[in-house]
Parts: structure tokens; sequence; C-alpha cells
């Protein structure tokens, strides 16, 4: 028989949600878990504090809590429950063989281990998308179940084949049912006056059916895109700061756009006044990095929580720093920190711990990091080719379970700074400016040109995103003489737009 002897010490949090329960069966120390002819060695504590199973448990006053030996029978398998522990004692396990997948979906239902359930949903990928999917209907585990469906929805033209072939119908209906990621792009205007009426600023999306950008919402008024802070959170589109006039005056307020009614919505800015700087969302807050104030870069962050709607001073940056490029793999934020003329360094910011540690350093001669984005756990730092050549940009992909370095092939055109505008969906990079939008499919070496359509309405420096925009199309809050929407598509110019888009 195989065995396996687990040994966890946990700190508990005086906040947690067990704490008395925790305080009482302390005493009782660890426990023996068998799990069909396999034991495991686990302290009590920690099973009580991931699993709703095990915490009901011990707390049920049955002779079974009590005992220092639990057998758990049906329901669960060894490899299974061994890979709930790892998660459990802050492990990232990489699961990709079929059936380690679905015995983790077996064991996360069957002993309610959410961190298992939200590792599961951080690894979704093309490959093992339609096996979490029917897995998770199959064990009533909602949350991956829900995850899986948006990703299929997302990446829907690439696994259609698959998906139609081997996914019950209504499984496959729910997922079409799901409004897909759609690209965002917005220009960049400092704030306007009300009886300007400027039709330039609004926020466009991607029609990719018809292969061109159409109106999605005007800014409002007062809300500078000029070097302001520019990120999306839970679905909203949220505008940080930015600067106005001659003087780069800092804007102090920022503004939310919710795409499921249409509306903005004012919030206050950050403590420190800023620009240029580096907005990030990440589990319900926004995090604001470096920037700069009356020309001097800075190191001060600041997180912002939504629910609170109140900003706070988190640990300075390593080093001050505008402009950083950022992005979230596997629900880890990484910032890159770069230092002309070879070095780029890559920072991950852990808000648990309220700390920045160096993840990795990559040297290139005369050539450092500009734009990063990432997919599954890679990270794609985009690059300057020699001699400040930003036309034919390098590529590099640090992968962030291995630790290692992977120096894309060929050259990578980056014509008016299209590159930077890269925003991924399922397997899928999209890149805008004025004269072309175009979308790569990400492959083992590269990124592979896959289909063009129309620029951006109008040149000029973008800020993109992406946003899940209702099944119906976009919402306006205001109606016409005939209670109708307004919808407008932006007509494809070099000048920019033919007619005013009505003021909302």
């Amino acid at each position: 028989h195989v065995s396996w002897t687990v040994g966890i010490l946990l700190s508990l949090s005086p906040a947690s949600n067990c704490c008395e329960i925790l305080v009482k069966i302390r005493a009782a120390g660890w426990v023996r878990v068998r799990v069909e002819e396999s034991w495991f060695t686990v302290e009590r504590a920690l099973l009580a504090r991931h699993s709703d199973y095990f915490c009901a448990l011990f707390q049920s006053g049955m002779k079974e809590s009590r005992q220092d030996r639990v057998h758990l029978m049906g329901g669960v398998h060894a490899r299974g429950f061994l890979i709930a522990l790892s998660v459990c004692r802050g492990e990232i396990p990489t699961i990709s063989d079929p059936d380690e997948l679905t015995e983790a979906v077996e064991c996360a239902a069957f002993l309610q281990v959410a961190c298992l359930v939200q590792h599961l949903c951080d690894i979704i990928d093309s490959d093992n998308c339609l096996l979490l999917y029917y897995t998770a209907s199959i064990f009533g585990v909602h949350a991956l179940f829900h995850n899986a469906a948006l990703f299929l929805c997302d990446a829907f033209d690439d696994l259609k084949e698959a998906a139609e072939s081997t996914i019950p119908e209504d499984l496959l209906q729910y997922s079409k049912s799901l409004s897909p990621t759609t690209y965002i792009a917005i220009g960049t205007h400092s704030p306007s006056m009300e009886l300007l009426h400027d039709s330039f600023r609004v926020v466009c999306y991607l029609d990719e059916r018809e292969g061109e950008w159409k109106h999605l919402t005007n800014l409002p008024t007062l809300c500078s895109t000029s070097m302001a802070g520019v990120a999306v959170l839970d679905n909203r589109l949220y505008i940080v700061g930015g600067v106005y006039g001659y003087g780069k005056d800092t804007v102090d307020s920022s503004f939310c756009y919710n795409p499921d009614t249409g509306v903005w919505t004012a919030l206050p800015g950050p403590q420190q006044p800023r620009y240029d700087f580096t907005l990030l969302g990440h589990e319900g807050r926004l995090y604001a990095i470096g920037g700069e104030v009356q020309k001097q870069i800075i190191s001060t962050a600041e997180s912002f929580d939504t629910e609170k709607g109140e900003w706070t001073f988190i640990q300075h940056a390593p080093r001050p720093v505008a402009s950083a490029a950022c992005a979230v793999a596997r629900r880890r934020m990484f910032v890159c920190f770069w230092k002309p003329p070879d070095t780029t360094d890559i920072y991950e910011y852990v808000p648990a711990k309220n700390e920045w540690k160096l993840a990795t350093t990559m040297i290139r001669p005369q050539s450092y990091g500009h734009c990063m984005v990432a997919h599954r756990d890679n990270l794609y730092v985009m690059r300057n080719g020699p001699c400040d050549d930003f036309l034919r940009c390098l590529m590099d992909c640090y992968n962030i379970t291995t630790g290692q370095w992977t120096a894309m092939t060929g050259h990578y055109i980056n014509s008016k700074g299209a590159l930077f505008t890269a925003m991924i969906r399922g397997n899928s990079v999209f890149t805008v400016k004025h004269m072309l939008t175009l979308e790569y499919t990400i492959i083992g070496d590269g990124w592979k040109p896959r289909r063009q359509m129309k620029g951006f309405p109008k040149s000029g420096s973008l800020w993109t995103c992406l946003l899940r925009l209702p099944k119906t199309g976009p919402v306006i809050p205001q109606l016409d003489s005939k209670g109708k929407e307004d919808e407008m598509s932006l007509p494809y110019t070099s000048e920019g737009f033919v007619e005013a888009v009505p003021q909302l």
C-alpha cells in the first residue's frame, strides 16, 4: 500500500471564522485520515480551517469528532485528498492529468474545500476547460462550473468542435447564453466642458462579427484619460486620476462604469495625487502603484476597497516607477520594473503579507520590458529591439511555475505602439491602432496572426481592456423619443467621427 505522512503546521489568525472551534480542537492535535488504502497524518486545525466538512465534523459532538482516526469512505480518492492538502498549505500544485483533475473536483465537492475550488478555477485553460466544466456539473461545484462556462464562452471558436462532440447539450447551451468578454478601447483625453459636446470623448467596443469599432458610452465630462490609471475589476471599468492643462495638474477624482446599467459613478481619487501610474484590479481592490507628482517619480502605492470606497496606503513599491507594466497570472499580481538600458525586474505583490517579492530579473543588451500580459501561468514581456527599435519588438516568456525564461521566435511589428494595447481572451491576443485591429493566436513558441479588422476610428494613444457587455448589447440609460435605446456605430474615418455622439 502507498502511504503519505503529511505534517502541517498552522499559524492561526485571530480573525479566523473558525477561531473558537480551532481553539477547542487544537488540544486534540493531529488526526490520521484514511482515504482508500492510504493514511494521512494531518493537524486537525488545518482541516477545520479549510474544509467545511471537517469543521462541521469536529464541532458535531459525535463520537467520530473525538477520535484520532477518520475513515473517509466513498466520495474521495487518495490522490484528490493529497492535492487538497497541498493547496490547503499554500502550495500551487500542477494538475494536468485528467484523472487527477476529476479526483480534485470530487474532493473539493465532498469535503467542501473552498481554496481547492479557487485553485481549480485559476487553472482553467483550453486543455482542461471541457473536463472541468462537465465534472463540476456532475459534482455540483457551482463556482467552478460557472467559471469554466465563461471560459468556454470566451474561447468557443477554438473549442467549438470538441465542445459539441463531448459535453451535453444543456451545458453547451448554458455557456452560449453567457456574454463573452469584449475588447474595449478608450482614447486619451483631458476633462471637457458640458457646452463642448466633444464627440471624440467616447469608449468604444469591437464588434467582432462586423469587424469594426462601435460606440459604447461617453466619458464623464470631468473624467481625464490623459496619464490616468485604467483597469477593470469585477466587470467594472475604472478610470482613476489623470491630468489636465499644460501644467499637468492632477485630477483628484475617479470614475466607474457599469456595463450592465450603462451608468458612470464618481469615486474619490487616491490619497496621494499622482499621474502616469499603474492601476491594477485584483480580488475586490484597485491598486495604484508609483507614478509622478510634480514631475517627480514616486514609489508610494495605495489600494482602494470598492465596498468601503476608501483608499489606504500599502507597502511602497521596490523603487520609484512610472507607467510600469503589470499583469495578473493565476490570481497573482506582477509588476514589471525596467532599468534602462538592459534590465527588467518583475516583482510580485502579495496582498496577504503586504510585501513585494522579486520574482525574476531579465537582462538583454540595450533592451528592456515595456508591456506585459498574462496567459495561463506565463508572463509575456514585450521589449524594444536593438538600438531602441520600437517598431520591431522582441518578446520573452516567463513561466511563474517553473521560473524559466523562454525567448520567443521572430520580431513583432509594433507600429505606433499597437503591441502595447494587447489584451488576452482565451488563446487570442487583441491589439489595435488607428490603421488596424489585429488578433493573434497564442501557440507554443510565439503569437501567430489570426485575423485583421478595422482600426480604431481616431489616431492617438489608446487605453484597452476587456469587459463583458450585456447579451443584448450596450445599455444606454437615456431613451429617445420613441422609448428605444439610442445605439450609434462609429464611422471608420481617418479624421474621427462624422457625427457627434449624443451626451448621456
